[in-house]
């Protein structure tokens, strides 16, 4: 289908990674602006003016510019409906939906960066995720209830979750459990993941090492 303009800024050896998969998954025209980190695209007065950070992934839609790996998410998945990824606000998985994206910024990632770069623990009633093993655990524990985060309905949270699993189990920062690799493997099964991971390597063929990955 067509749209307005949809521009990722992206590299495939970043969390823009996963924003791919959730485009693919929307049926979305969408324009591709690879940056490459070897050359320091990513911190280009251009890119700058777009988004200080000078991280990925982000978005432009029209005159929206959006930045943060969740709130492009939820931006797209509600801005574009017919691919029934989210649930609407007034669907009583809209809450759940919301929590175990949060979830994801606010406990999750925090708590495996600390992890990968092997940071002291601080004080768990200081720490905006409490402590490594409680996240693993929680997380686990709903996976376990069904095939989904929201039970057998697939949303744009499991694209995410799952791609972001696929990567921290991958490097070894996230343990393999059973209900993790299981959990990936499910996800995996959509056809947009297969898709974005196609073009991705075809995209990384043409690029130059990267010494780094880039954060969200």
């Amino acid at each position: 289908m067509t749209t307005s303009a949809v521009t990722l800024y992206h590299n495939p050896q970043s969390r823009s990674a996963g924003t791919r998969i959730l485009l693919e998954a929307l049926g979305i025209d969408y324009a591709v602006a690879l940056l490459d980190f070897a050359s320091g695209q990513n911190r280009t007065p251009e890119f700058l003016a777009i988004n200080p950070f000078g991280k990925l992934p982000t978005l432009v839609h029209g005159e929206t510019v959006l930045t943060e790996q969740i709130a492009i998410v939820i931006y797209l998945a509600d801005r574009f409906p017919q691919a029934a990824l989210a649930p609407a606000i007034d669907d009583p998985l809209r809450g759940p939906y919301l929590r175990w994206l949060a979830f994801y910024a606010g406990c999750f990632e925090p708590a495996v960066v600390d992890r990968a770069y092997k940071r002291e623990p601080i004080e768990a009633s200081a720490s905006p995720y409490g402590d490594y093993d409680t996240v693993i655990a929680t997380l686990a524990a709903q996976l376990a209830k069904a095939d989904y985060l929201l039970g057998d309905r697939l949303t744009a949270a499991d694209l995410h979750w799952g791609n972001a699993l696929k990567w921290t189990t991958g490097f070894g920062i996230v343990p393999t459990l059973p209900v993790f690799m299981d959990y990936i493997a499910r996800v995996d099964t959509h056809p947009a993941c297969a898709r974005a991971r196609e073009l991705d390597a075809a995209l990384l063929a043409t690029m130059a090492p990267s010494p780094t990955t880039s954060a969200d």
